[in-house]
């Protein structure tokens, strides 16, 4: 059985930065693509980034793009989102997501595997 495990998440000022891991566990994910999401309070849940396990492919939302990055690593079944110049607007609750590779992955119904998640908050 899958499981994912998100760490990483706390209280960073405007303007830090955060590493997020997911270890993912119970599985080969060499076929997997791996999504982080973020649901802020009052907001549906939002994809932010996923990548492949082998990290060829990998996608960015246009809202983190050149602030955050997605990446793995193979050898510990870890993805990894590292976020900098992080804003207020990037609070909320991030999950990390497990999928089969192919399909839409922007989509968060198409991910049957989740982690508990782990808050952010970006104080001003």
């Amino acid at each position: 059985q899958v499981q994912l495990a998100e760490s990483g998440g706390g209280l960073v000022q405007a303007g830090g930065s955060l590493r997020l891991s997911c270890a993912a566990s119970g599985h080969t994910f060499n076929t997997y693509a791996m999504g982080w999401f973020r649901q802020a309070p009052g907001k549906q849940r939002e994809f932010v980034a996923a990548t492949s396990f082998s990290g060829v492919n990998t996608n960015v939302a246009d809202s983190v793009k050149g602030r955050f990055t997605i990446s793995s690593d193979n050898a510990k079944n870890t993805v990894y989102l590292q976020m900098n110049s992080l804003k207020p607007d990037d609070t909320a609750v991030y999950y990390c997501a497990a999928k089969r590779l192919g399909g839409i992955i922007f989509s968060e119904t198409n991910y049957p595997y989740w982690g508990q998640g782990t808050q952010v908050t970006v104080s001003s």
